[in-house]
């Protein structure tokens, strides 16, 4: 678990990933937060079977795929965001996502919980490049990059997105890790 000024991020465990597709009684249950209706995030909800799917076929490696972004409110905690990795370092590069519900936008939430999966990330061993990627679109989250320290490597992959990129040495030199 992860703890920032406003939110606490949960790693996905096998229990709260199977929950969150097949019980939201449960899912809210066991993250202690309450699950807005809207959830998940439009951009997650397609992958959530294979996150799952990762989890139960590596399930000693919780962190390397999806976190919960709880945000702290007078009510309780409320599910906001989802982030996280495509899973552990491949030849020493790690992908970061993010996402957060509509009603959170615009507040910070994604730059902190992006913020906090770095300072978990950069002390893993073995990762020595950070990627993102962002719709040449959504200059929201393209702005959430830089502010973090990403700069843009060119196209990515998929059709109009951006490629951005974080030396894990330079970052962790540069925060102090």
């Amino acid at each position: 678990m992860l703890v920032t000024s406003r939110m606490t991020i949960v790693p996905a465990t096998v229990p709260l990933a199977r929950a969150e597709l097949t019980d939201r009684m449960a899912f809210a249950r066991l993250l202690q937060a309450k699950i807005p209706p809207n959830w998940p995030p439009e951009m997650l909800a397609d992958a959530l079977p294979l996150f799952l799917q990762w989890l139960e076929s590596t399930p000693h490696a919780v962190g390397w795929f999806s976190w919960y972004g709880i945000v702290q409110t007078p009510g309780g905690g409320v599910l906001a965001a989802s982030g996280g990795f495509k899973g552990p370092p491949q030849f020493g590069v790690v992908e970061i996502g993010y996402s957060v519900l509509p009603q959170f936008q615009g507040q910070g939430y994604a730059t902190e919980m992006v913020h906090a999966l770095l300072d978990w990330v950069l002390q893993q061993p073995g990762l020595t490049l950070v990627i993102a990627e962002a719709a040449r679109s959504n200059t929201r989250s393209q702005r959430v990059l830089h502010k973090v320290g990403f700069l843009p490597a060119g196209e990515a992959n998929e059709p109009d997105h951006l490629l951005f990129e974080l030396q894990a040495l330079q970052k962790r030199t540069s925060r102090g890790v």
